[in-house]
């Protein structure tokens, strides 16, 4: 009861300070307020009614909450001067602030409401089911992946060498493709044998022999995972989800509940990094800050917190309002941007035409326009919807979403534990994929899926053959013999 109350106290008080200090016109004011009942109800049924474990639901109104209320009203807080414009450089519009708001509201009540109709489904809750020959081949599986991620480790060292020696600014030399089968798919080998040891720890019997082979494996994979997915040659949006993952897969307590989530996600997304983004941009040194902490404050009353959020990590309500002024000049592309993402793996080499991904479409229009000088922006799951289909796309999307999420929640629930985990990761990753762009959040996590779940189980379904193969060999000796 603790985490709830000071939760909704935090809560609270950030949305009351938000709109007592807003500085915009009064409609836009009004647009928000709305926006933020519309939230307000889906975390207090998250909190209070749902019994139902849905850290998905938990991301979704972090993310919403700081993309699509703070940020913004922090940003128009912000603006000085007769013409006054977003960090992307789209000029500040009244109106298409005001539609943004409904679009954003009109995509939380779809999304809620469908989320809470397909609940009910028996079809999409239907838990799967782990075989029990899984559980009884699930070590000699573990030793395989080992082995196939040894060979990955070979075969991928020049890649991660380049990686860890490549300056952030520069260009892979590796194509995107390679870039991606390395690096979304088969770098996440380890993790998955991971999940499968933690999974024959939990089996009640185990023999003594395989106990130590499995012991020694998950050590030899931890260190594979760490050289695989580290800082230096992978981006927080990555490790995020990944590393949240296995803490959860360790220590699931900490996770289990919605209150739990949502604090840490919370608190993490919304009250750390902001701080952290006003210590690291003060001016003060340490040695100042530990002898005066009021210069935090002084720097926070002199913009710190407008500083902290008029970033590119923030600009998910401008980049819908530059999306509607794009389909403003282009039109709707009907389905033509979705492709980037369901087509990912058809490599650019061979489809000349293959579409950019929103985010750049956008970004490129930004430059061409407003004088821009960034394409690779972030583009949310909201006008992704919209620049496809409109208001009509902004209605699809959401409940396309609901029925993934409720989806997961039977995964959540399963006893195989790569579908389990892979449910989890999807709650951590929903942050990133909400915000978009949808290509890139789509891809990510589908090469994840490849990497944890659909490789696992090809590698089962060999050596099912094979055990079989060998059965029918020996079957067809003995009758000889």
């Amino acid at each position: 009861m603790g985490l709830k109350v000071l939760l909704l106290f935090v809560y609270t008080f950030i949305t009351v300070a938000l709109f007592v200090t807003f500085d915009g016109e009064v409609d836009v004011w009004f647009s928000f307020f709305v926006s933020a009942l519309v939230l307000a109800g889906i975390t207090l049924y998250h909190i209070f009614v749902e019994r139902t474990y849905s850290p998905f639901i938990s991301a979704y109104i972090v993310f919403t909450f700081l993309f699509f209320i703070v940020a913004p009203m922090v940003q128009i807080n912000s603006f000085e001067g007769p013409n006054p414009q977003f960090v992307n450089k789209f000029p500040h519009d009244k109106d298409l602030a005001i539609y943004t708001n409904v679009l954003i509201s009109v995509f939380n009540i779809v999304f809620f409401l469908s989320y809470l109709v397909f609940k009910k489904s028996k079809v999409i809750t239907r838990v799967p089911v782990l075989k029990e020959s899984s559980k009884q081949m699930m070590p000699i599986l573990i030793v395989v992946i080992a082995i196939v991620t040894l060979l990955v480790f070979f075969a991928s060292y020049t890649f991660v060498s380049d990686e860890l020696n490549r300056p952030a600014w520069r260009r892979s030399d590796f194509s995107v493709f390679v870039f991606l089968i390395w690096k979304k798919v088969f770098f996440l080998l380890p993790f998955a044998g991971i999940i499968l040891c933690f999974q024959y720890f939990k089996k009640e019997k185990k023999k003594a022999v395989n106990l130590i082979t499995i012991c020694g494996v998950f050590l030899f994979l931890g260190l594979l995972l760490l050289w695989f997915k580290n800082p230096l040659v992978e981006k927080r949006n990555a490790l995020g989800p990944l590393y949240i993952s296995l803490i959860f897969l360790v220590v699931p307590r900490l996770f289990n509940t919605n209150i739990k989530t949502l604090f840490f996600l919370f608190f993490t997304m919304i009250v750390a990094f902001p701080l952290s983004a006003i210590l690291t941009h003060s001016e003060a040194s340490f040695q100042e800050i530990l002898e005066k902490p009021s210069v935090v404050l002084e720097h926070m009353k002199g913009g710190g917190v407008a500083s902290a959020f008029n970033t590119l990590n923030y600009d998910a309500f401008s980049n819908i309002m530059a999306t509607m002024d794009y389909v403003e000049e282009y039109g709707f592309s009907l389905g033509h941007q979705l492709l980037s993402a369901f087509l990912f793996f058809v490599p650019r080499g061979i489809w000349k035409g293959k579409p950019v991904s929103t985010g750049e479409l956008v970004g490129d229009h930004l430059i061409d326009t407003y004088g821009f000088t960034y394409s690779n922006l972030s583009n949310p799951l909201v006008s992704e919807g919209y620049i496809n289909f409109g208001i009509i796309g902004v209605i699809i999307a959401p409940i396309v979403l609901a029925i993934v999420l409720v989806k997961a929640i039977a995964w959540l629930k399963s006893e195989d534990y790569l579908k389990k985990m892979m449910a989890f990761y999807l709650a951590i990753h929903l942050i990133f994929l909400l915000r978009g762009d949808f290509t890139n959040g789509y891809t990510y996590y589908v090469g994840a899926l490849i990497g944890v779940i659909v490789i696992p189980k090809f590698i089962e379904g060999l050596l099912r053959f094979f055990i079989y193969k060998q059965y029918i060999w020996k079957q067809s000796k003995a009758l000889k013999e």
